[in-house]
């Protein structure tokens, strides 16, 4: 078990603090070296960040939404990678906690709160990525002991450092269904990270099946129709996208606070951009509460269109040491170009190529 530092029980604690000073000494080696940022996650662990995110009766906290979130936004200011990351991990540890699985549960989930080991997602074919295969990416043949696996997960963060794969698949008439997938199963392959403009410490690459044999005993839901679309898959975690893209423009924003310090022309941007960004986190946290100011789609295109304007405001205001790698407007800028193609809803794109070629919605 790692080494424990002062543990985070809620977001009002000093040591979130502790904890974000120190991700963000780790952020831009993170972002550009495609090596698993390992001790950042040692340090999520020793602080008890994951326990934030499952139930107390498998050693969670069982923090609620808006503080999951305010969470989120606390550590995505300090370290976009890691952060990633965790919506990442974290997705897949509360999508087996919303199972009914519960042998399955007792077994995963309390070493997953302590951070000793690590499962990640692979469902983006079942959401958002190749959607438009006439044949399922992830086919699930049923056996008499479980599932037979054959195809790709595309789009699956950090298998190189997990156990398990919280996996999504299709059988040939297109029901859906989520299972744990153990990696070392005859037949797995964790294919090399892809290289990525930015976040490349998410080791994020694909995961093929060749005709891999899943024991029943990790099924976490169905086989049935429209299972991600209906929640049977677990939460969605429609808000963590937006969350993140406004941390990292909270990032800029406090920068462009810094510079205007010195220099009072940037003093109105900073503050026009604060105002827009109080607007965006309050608009956040009602939806987290269950009220809607806004709809989720109109929050991540309002989030997406304020991180982009932001970190290349930060960097304008850099100047040229800004586009010197290393500097972190330079970085936050790159990070930025994550919200347009990760997890993104056609009309939230649509809406944003809209706004960059200056058309009306």
């Amino acid at each position: 078990m790692p080494d424990q530092e002062t543990p985070v029980i809620s977001v009002q604690d000093a040591a979130l603090d502790e904890l974000c000073a120190k991700l963000a000494q780790g952020a831009a080696r993170a972002d550009s070296s495609a090596t698993w940022p390992a001790e950042q996650m040692d340090l999520c662990a020793r602080f008890g960040v994951f326990r934030w995110f499952l139930p107390r009766q498998y050693g969670g906290l069982g923090w609620s939404e808006p503080e999951l979130l305010e969470g989120y936004y606390r550590l995505g200011a300090a370290c976009q990678t890691t952060t990633f990351i965790l919506t990442q991990l974290t997705g897949a540890a509360r999508r087996i906690a919303a199972s009914q699985n519960e042998p399955l549960k007792q077994q995963l989930l309390p070493p997953m709160a302590r951070g000793e080991q690590l499962a990640t997602l692979g469902i983006s074919h079942l959401t958002t990525s190749r959607r438009h295969w006439q044949r399922p990416p992830m086919l699930a043949t049923e056996t008499p002991e479980g599932f037979l696996l054959q195809g790709i997960s595309p789009w699956v963060t950090g298998a190189v450092a997990s156990r398990y794969v919280v996996l999504g698949a299709e059988t040939e008439d297109r029901r859906q269904l989520l299972l744990v997938l153990p990696l070392e199963l005859p037949g797995v392959e964790v294919k090399p990270p892809l290289e990525l403009v930015a976040l490349s410490g998410s080791c994020t690459g694909a995961v093929e099946c060749h005709q891999v044999e899943v024991p029943r005993q990790w099924l976490l839901a169905g086989p049935e129709p429209e299972l991600m679309r209906r929640g049977g898959g677990g939460a969605t975690g429609g808000l963590q996208t937006s969350t993140l893209a406004l941390a990292l423009a909270r990032a800029a924003v406090e920068y462009l606070h810094q510079q205007a310090q010195r220099r009072p022309e940037l003093a109105p941007v900073a503050s026009r951009f604060q105002e827009e960004l109080e607007l965006r986190y309050q608009e956040l946290m009602e939806l987290a509460r269950g009220n809607s100011p806004c709809t989720k789609e109109q929050l991540r295109q309002g989030a997406n269109s304020l991180v982009l304007r932001a970190t290349q405001a930060a960097l304008g205001a850099a100047k040229g040491t800004g586009f010197v790698r290393g500097h972190a407007a330079g970085r936050w800028a790159t990070e930025a170009l994550f919200y347009l193609v990760w997890s993104c809803p056609q009309a939230v794109m649509q809406a944003n190529l809209c706004q960059l070629a200056g058309l009306e919605e």
